[in-house]
């Protein structure tokens, strides 16, 4: 479900008569965004200084709340930490700044980078014997992280091509739609914005819907980012086992990895607990209490002292972490503050 308040899409509708099923779609594609180029100032930016970071002696100490492996440089300073449970990993590196001007004037300032590690976390996860090469390569490696790659599809994000397919660029958050109460449809996961058919490790299969070719939901946004571009499991269903399920309710409820603070149906506590890359749950419907209806990931505090995040939502018709028809903070007593139920570490 996406929040109701404000300007429902980023662009206006444009009307054009294409023949054949995937030229349609383009259409339909077309009516989700402007009918001019986007204002290269207006485009998402991610700016990194460069530093350098090594494995040589480091330490590691074991942490609680949640149970995690810190992993420390010979400075004193946090170099890693992993997670029981989890195969998300927050890695120092070169400081990025993150900005979407197009809908907030606050930026995210961050010196973390998040990757996932080839396995769940475990307490005796530094005498495996995949840890120090994995964790030597992923403190140099300057490819896209989780964070970067979920500015991919931000307002103004250029597409992205491989092999002839379109896996990045502006992502809408789905069609027009009379009967849907927030004005555009749901259902829009990471197949619909690729135009390909697939099939689930757990047997599901799907088709795309041509209506929504480029775009992506709440939860097909967070499965676009973590399963189909970082290679995390996904499944196409709703049940518990192995993989990121498909709506937002259920990752919250039996998903994989660490939860990182109960659904008491209460606005959650405990946002200190929270690193850049943790999946976020909320309660967006009329009746306020422990039903989750939209996610969205953390992206770390902005230079506003904000804990801000990102989601794909109807008042930006698609991925954000801007201000348009509500804050993307945790704190205060904004729209999505309050409303916060509960996270994971994936």
């Amino acid at each position: 479900m996406a929040h109701r308040r404000g300007f429902r899409g980023r662009t206006a509708l444009i009307l054009t008569t294409v023949t054949g099923v995937l030229a349609g779609a383009g259409a339909l594609a077309l009516a989700l965004r402007d009918n001019t180029q986007p204002d290269p100032a207006a485009q998402p930016q991610v700016v990194a200084q460069p530093s350098a970071t090594t494995t040589d002696g480091l330490s590691f100490r074991r942490l609680q709340d949640p149970p995690r492996t810190e992993v420390v440089g010979q400075d004193g300073k946090p170099v890693a930490v992993l997670t029981d449970g989890s195969r998300t990993v927050q890695l120092a590196g070169p400081r990025r700044t993150f900005a979407e001007p197009r809908f907030t004037n606050a930026k995210i300032k961050s010196g973390w980078w998040v990757r996932l590690a080839p396995a769940e976390w475990t307490a005796d996860g530094a005498e495996q014997d995949w840890f120090r090469p994995w964790l030597r390569d992923a403190l140099a490696d300057r490819s896209p992280d989780v964070l970067a790659v979920a500015m991919e599809y931000t307002y103004g994000a250029n597409p992205q091509k491989k092999n002839g397919l379109q896996i990045a660029g502006d992502a809408a958050f789905g069609p027009l739609s009379e009967i849907d109460p927030d004005g555009r449809a749901e259902n829009s996961d990471f197949y619909d914005y690729l135009g390909v058919s697939w099939k689930f490790s757990d047997g599901k299969k799907e088709q795309p819907s041509a209506t929504h070719l480029r775009s992506l939901d709440c939860s097909g946004f967070l499965r676009m980012v973590y399963g189909y571009r970082l290679g995390y499991p996904l499944r196409g269903t709703n049940t518990p086992g192995v993989g990121l399920p498909r709506r937002a309710y259920a990752m919250a409820e039996f998903g994989p990895g660490a939860q990182l603070m109960p659904n008491t149906g209460k606005r959650a506590k405990g946002l200190d607990r929270l690193l850049p890359g943790d999946l976020l749950f909320f309660n967006a419907g009329p009746v306020q209490g422990t039903n989750i209806e939209h996610s969205g990931m953390y992206m770390g505090v902005d230079d506003r002292g904000h804990h801000r995040f990102i989601s794909s939502r109807t008042t930006a018709n698609g991925p954000t972490f801007g201000d348009l028809g509500g804050e993307s903070i945790l704190d205060g007593t904004g729209y999505w503050a309050v409303r916060l139920r509960t996270a994971r570490r994936i």
